[in-house]
């Protein structure tokens, strides 16, 4: 399995609270920009594969509903949680 606990850990560690974080706008969409990037790699490989394009496109799109959200409320986490991650915009 690709994401396991420890790791799913790590991430709300590094972009969290605490490595219990779970909640917060930043460490939910660390985790799905973690997805996201799984699945990219799965769809170069199984071009033909849409449940897994399907599931991306989800990720994707809640992602960009989290970070909307977070543009709203705190400009000032949204700009670094942008910059940490290396997302565009």
């Amino acid at each position: 399995m690709y994401l396991t606990k420890e790791k799913r850990e790590e991430i709300y560690a590094q972009y969290g609270k605490n490595a219990k974080d779970s909640g917060s706008a930043e460490a939910q969409i660390a985790l799905f920009t973690y997805r996201i990037q799984h699945l990219t790699e799965l769809m170069k490989k199984n071009k033909k594969d849409q449940v897994s394009e399907r599931a991306l496109v989800g990720l994707v799109g809640k992602r960009r509903r989290l970070l909307d959200y977070l543009k709203e409320t705190d400009i000032e986490r949204y700009r670094a949680i942008i910059k940490k991650l290396n997302l565009r915009k």
